[in-house]
């Protein structure tokens, strides 16, 4: 989150806070007991609560809460309210249209009944669940389903955390009648026109592999660190599948990128996260460059609220911000051809892999370093306060 205090940054967190937490509320009022058992559980100060909230994913795995398909239509619609008071009116959309693809991936892969339950690919398998009471001094949310994972903390009436926000696609491109969708069209094409402009001794100093790894790095980490390295397939999953038949069908997904990489451990390892980053500094782009690098930031800090993404674009108009900012590349930089890209500064990652289903799956996460999942407001207040305070929602 924007570390700015200006007045115009307090009141994008604060207005953004109102909106979630009328949206929260009401949507819990609406729920039955039994709902109200898997949506609604205690603070991010509870211990046990915490640990939950910070298991997030991104594969089609039990995301944990009260998922979409187990709501009345007009759970539904109060449940997707409160996902828009998360989001941009263009992030909300990109993330309708993931949702809808499922219905696509189910008729690619044949209308079967994989990942161990009755419908493969189910656009009503997203999960929202909120951590303590809205309105309360600390509460977060939660958001996820197959290539969604939103997840927001409010501290004092301002929302001090948005990130992780993971947004992916598969597939990334389908035929419509006269033209085709995209849903991650902007931090694709927005990268593509940066790399393109670097000279070869630029392009040398972004590039960290020359082929494409096979999936964002920081994976589902709670926190990124230096050295890590890319999370496998079967370890992206809330538990072990019961079926051996399932287990060797991850494992066999896992093989399958990976011999398509090409990778070793060694080229894992020169992929890794880093701090400080890898590849070329803003400090040596020229201005058309910079230029570039702000609008594809901005496509990825432009998920959240209106108020909060003019913020962030603030941030990144400062000349010393930006210049902490790193953008690196591993692949082809053909149209279509597998690649991955991350960009790196002191509060922020962003990463976008596309390199699965022969190209055409696409991965793309935004994190800020400082502030995922809130995480360092939250140690300052257990300092101040080591007794969670009760929870009229308090379930664990």
């Amino acid at each position: 989150m924007v570390s700015d205090d200006s007045h115009s940054a307090t009141y994008a967190r604060e207005k953004a806070a109102a909106a979630m937490t009328s949206a929260a509320t009401t949507w819990l009022n609406s729920l039955d007991n039994d709902q109200s058992g898997l949506a609604a559980w205690a603070s991010p100060l509870n211990p046990a609560a915490e640990k939950e909230r910070l298991c997030w994913f991104y594969t089609p795995t039990d995301h944990g809460g009260l998922a979409i398909r187990d709501q009345s239509a007009h759970q539904q619609s109060l449940a997707m309210r409160l996902v828009a008071s998360g989001l941009s009116i263009e992030g909300f959309a990109t993330v309708a249209m993931v949702m809808g693809l499922e219905n696509i991936l189910d008729q690619l892969e044949g209308w079967g009944s994989t990942l161990g339950r009755q419908r493969g690919r189910d656009p009503g398998l997203y999960w929202l669940r909120i951590f303590g009471s809205p309105g309360d001094h600390v509460w977060a949310w939660r958001f996820g389903g197959h290539h969604i994972s939103l997840n927001n903390v409010i501290i004092a009436g301002q929302v001090i955390a948005t990130t992780p926000c993971f947004i992916g696609a598969d597939p990334a491109r389908t035929e419509l009648l006269g033209g085709s969708l995209r849903p991650l069209e902007g931090v694709e094409d927005a990268a593509h026109d940066l790399v393109r402009t670097l000279s070869p001794d630029q392009f040398r100093q972004a590039l960290l592999h020359t082929t494409a790894v096979s999936d964002i790095v920081s994976g589902n980490r709670p926190q990124v660190c230096h050295g890590d390295t890319m999370i496998h397939m079967q370890n992206l999953w809330r538990r072990p599948f019961p079926d051996p038949a399932m287990d060797e069908f991850v494992n066999d997904i896992d093989r399958q990128a990976e011999a398509s990489s090409g990778y070793t451990e060694a080229d894992h390892a020169r992929v890794a996260i880093t701090i400080p980053p890898n590849g070329i500094s803003a400090r040596d782009l020229n201005e058309e460059q910079r230029r570039l690098l702000r609008r594809l930031l901005s496509r990825y800090t432009g998920r959240a609220p209106e108020a909060l993404a003019e913020a962030h674009d603030a941030h990144y108009a400062v000349d010393s911000v930006l210049d902490e900012v790193h953008f690196a590349w591993a692949g082809s930089i053909e149209e279509g051809k597998p690649h991955y890209y991350r960009a790196q500064g002191l509060d922020i990652l962003l990463e976008y892999n596309h390199s699965q289903r022969n190209g055409n799956h696409t991965h793309s996460v935004w994190r800020d370093l400082r502030a995922d999942f809130g995480l360092n407001q939250l140690a300052n207040l257990r300092r101040e306060h080591p007794e969670p305070p009760p929870s009229t929602t308090a379930k664990t």
